[in-house]
C-alpha cells in the first residue's frame, strides 16, 4: 500500500536540504501497511475514479486525504446543515458551513505545517522521464513493479475518450502527449495492442489518424530523436554556439525554457541517439503513416531541410543586422 510521506529525506545522502526538507511529500510503498478495511478503501476510490474519469479528472488527492483523516483519527464534530432550493442563505447557516470546511482542512494539514497537493502539470512529465531512465538503461533500477503499476495507472486514467492525451488534465488531444504516453506504455512492457481497455491500440489509432509522429510538437522531435524514433535532420537547429551570442542568447530566456534548451543545445550538438533496441524499430513501424525508411530520405526531409535553410538565413540576416548596427554604433 502506497503511503504519503512528509518532510522526510534526512537519512539519504543523495538529497540535501536548507529547511530540513519542510514541504517535501513522497509516495513511499509498504507491502505491508494497512488493514483489509483502509486496502478496500483505496481500491474503491480508484475504481470510482476510473469510471468517472470523464466526467471529472481531477483527482481531488483523495488517496492521501484519506490517510491523513485516517491517522488523525477525524471525525466531523460540526452537524451539517442544509439549504433547501429558492431558500435564502443566513448568516449562521454560512458560518457554519465555514466552521465544518476549517475543521476538515485543519485535519488535512501535514505535520511539517503545508498542505499536500498533486502536482497536475503537463501530463508528458512523466512519459519524459521513463524515456530518460530507458535511455540510460536504469528504469529496472529507478522503477520497481510497484512504480511501474502506478505509472501504467496514472497514464490510463489521464486517457482521453478518443484515444489520446492532452498537454493538461483538460486540454485536447494532442501528439505531443499521446506519443509520448504511448512510448512510455511500450517501454513498461504494454504490447502494441495492450493497456487497460486496449489503451495502446486507442493511442496509435489516434496518432495515424492525425497523420502520424511526423506531425509532434518540436520538443516532441527532440524527444524521439534522442529515442532513435526520429531524426536530429529533422528537428529545428538548436547550436550550443547560440549561447556565445552577446547580448541575446537563451540564457537570458525565461528559467524554465533556459534550462530546458541549454540541456537541448548540447544534445543536439552531439546528435545524441540512445541504444537501438528491438523495441525502437518496433516503434519506427508504428508511430508513422509512412514506412520509416521511405519517411526519412522522401519528402518530408526534403520539407525539413528547406525550413531549416529558411531559418538559417533569417537568423543570419538578423545576426548581420545586429553586428552592422554594433558597428556603426561604435565608429
Amino acid at each position: 500500500m502506497w503511503r504519503l510521506k512528509i518532510a522526510e529525506g534526512g537519512n539519504n545522502p543523495y538529497l540535501f536540504s536548507t529547511n530540513n526538507f519542510v514541504g517535501r511529500q513522497i509516495w513511499e510503498f509498504d507491502p505491508n501497511a494497512g488493514s483489509p478495511e483502509e486496502r478496500a478503501e483505496v481500491e474503491e476510490a480508484r475504481q470510482n475514479f476510473y469510471y468517472n474519469r470523464h466526467k471529472n479528472r481531477n483527482s481531488s488527492d483523495l488517496l492521501w486525504r484519506l490517510q491523513f483523516l485516517r491517522e488523525k483519527n477525524f471525525k466531523q464534530t460540526i452537524p451539517q446543515v442544509k439549504v433547501k432550493d429558492g431558500e435564502e442563505i443566513s448568516y449562521e447557516t454560512a458560518t457554519i458551513a465555514m466552521r465544518r470546511a476549517v475543521n476538515v482542512f485543519t485535519a488535512l494539514q501535514a505535520s511539517d505545517g503545508h498542505w499536500p497537493a498533486e502536482n497536475t502539470c503537463g501530463i508528458y512529465a512523466l512519459p519524459c522521464m521513463v524515456i530518460c531512465l530507458y535511455i540510460m538503461g536504469h528504469l529496472d533500477t529507478v522503477f520497481s513493479a510497484e512504480h511501474r503499476k502506478e505509472i501504467l495507472r496514472y497514464i490510463y486514467n489521464q486517457q482521453r475518450e478518443d484515444g489520446g492525451w492532452g498537454l493538461h488534465l483538460e486540454g485536447h488531444s494532442s501528439m505531443f502527449s499521446t506519443i509520448l504516453c504511448y512510448v512510455a506504455m511500450r517501454i513498461l512492457g504494454e504490447g502494441p495492442d495492450g493497456g487497460q481497455e486496449n489503451a495502446c491500440a486507442r493511442a496509435r489509432k489516434w496518432i495515424l489518424d492525425h497523420g502520424g509522429a511526423t506531425h509532434i510538437l518540436s520538443w516532441g522531435k527532440i524527444w524521439l530523436s534522442l529515442l532513435g524514433v526520429y531524426e536530429w535532420s529533422g528537428c529545428k537547429p538548436m547550436p550550443p554556439e547560440f549561447w556565445l551570442f552577446p547580448p541575446v542568447n537563451p540564457a537570458t530566456l525565461w528559467c524554465y525554457i533556459r534550462v530546458t534548451y541549454f540541456a537541448i543545445s548540447y544534445l543536439y550538438g552531439k546528435r545524441f541517439v540512445g541504444p537501438i533496441t528491438p523495441l525502437i524499430l518496433e516503434l519506427r513501424e508504428e508511430l508513422y503513416v509512412e514506412p520509416y525508411l521511405v519517411l526519412i530520405g522522401g519528402e518530408h526531409a526534403t520539407y525539413v531541410r528547406r525550413r531549416i535553410s529558411i531559418i538559417l538565413i533569417i537568423g543570419y540576416k538578423i545576426l548581420f543586422g545586429m553586428v552592422f548596427t554594433c558597428s556603426r554604433s561604435l565608429f
